[in-house]
């Protein structure tokens, strides 16, 4: 649980620094052009905004995490109402990744 939230905490100074992208259409846009280092998608978030994301990230090889967060622990990370975000810093990606495994 700790871990989880060094990840939250993470997210929302990524947000601050500029290495966030949110929303479904701009995530997409930056795992084709291979910007995205690690893509969160809320747990509770819609079969189809999932598949759709789980789809396109195992294309372009785009590390995908669906299981961690809820949209109300994502959105109070970014101070955004969001439930799909890309992590577009491979310093960023690289701790997050880390601390979830």
């Amino acid at each position: 649980m700790e871990n989880k939230q060094k990840v939250l905490n993470l997210l929302g100074l990524a947000r601050r620094a500029g290495k966030i992208t949110t929303g479904s259409e701009l995530v997409l846009n930056e795992v084709r052009n291979n910007k995205a280092h690690l893509v969160f998608v809320a747990n509770d978030s819609g079969k189809d905004i999932q598949k759709r994301m789980a789809d396109k990230c195992t294309s372009f090889h785009v590390v995908l995490d669906k299981e961690s967060f809820t949209q109300t622990e994502l959105s109070i990370a970014i101070g955004q109402k969001r439930t799909v975000l890309a992590v577009c810093d491979i310093g960023f990606a690289k701790k997050m990744r880390s601390l979830l495994d």
